[in-house]
């Protein structure tokens, strides 16, 4: 069945979930508007949308540090309470996101915090590539959107295939922790240092060591 924008927006609105997880939500049940709403309450997710309007000012700054100091990664995870800011469960969500920056090396947090200038940018040189290719001009456009959403996989941390569970997305995971707890729960900011970054060295798979430390 073709989901329809209108459709999409009709659940956002009643559920205040994401587009992405609206469209989702409809595609498994067929477009049936009644079933995607509660498709969407039992993964969690028009929960989590619900609480995004809260203020999140607790949370911990977690450090991880690779490879005898090859890799370090600081990162900010807020939630609204202190009590949760001690909860194992949310710690443990932490260090593995902090686990997966060093892993990934993603340069933002999420869709909204890449620059409209850099979108762009990227934009422009995937419509070359595009008519390089030889692609017809009145396809190329939507060729570049569809490219973009892999250009946010690479570069948003919240887009990426999560490094433990590669078939979920990092946003999944943390939907589904906030779920869980109850909270309002958000990435707030990181940064990634490597050794050597910017200088001439021999290439090294950071990810893969990273990788076995997850398994």
């Amino acid at each position: 069945m073709n989901i329809s924008a209108s459709m999409i927006k009709e659940l956002r609105e009643r559920t205040s979930a994401g587009l992405n997880d609206c469209k989702k939500a409809l595609t498994e049940t067929n477009g049936d508007m009644e079933k995607a709403a509660d498709y969407l309450r039992e993964k969690g997710l028009a929960a989590a949308a619900k609480k995004a309007g809260r203020i999140a000012s607790e949370g911990i700054v977690e450090a991880y540090i690779h490879g005898g100091g090859r890799i370090g990664v600081l990162v900010e995870v807020n939630c609204e309470t202190d009590f949760v800011a001690r909860n194992d469960v949310f710690r443990g969500f932490v260090k593995d996101v902090a686990m997966h920056i060093a892993a990934t090396n993603p340069l933002y947090v999420s869709k909204d915090d890449v620059p409209a200038e850099d979108i762009e940018k990227e934009k422009a040189v995937l419509r070359a590539q595009a008519l390089n290719e030889g692609k017809p001009e009145k396809i190329v456009d939507k060729m570049v959107e569809g490219r973009i959403s892999k250009f946010y996989e690479n570069y948003c941390l919240l887009e990426q295939p999560f490094v433990k569970d590669p078939e979920k997305k990092v946003s999944d995971i943390l939907n589904g922790l906030i779920a869980t707890i109850g909270e309002k729960i958000t990435v707030r900011r990181f940064v990634r240092y490597e050794k050597g970054e910017g200088l001439a060295k021999k290439e090294e798979n950071f990810a893969d060591e990273v990788m076995k430390q997850l398994k």
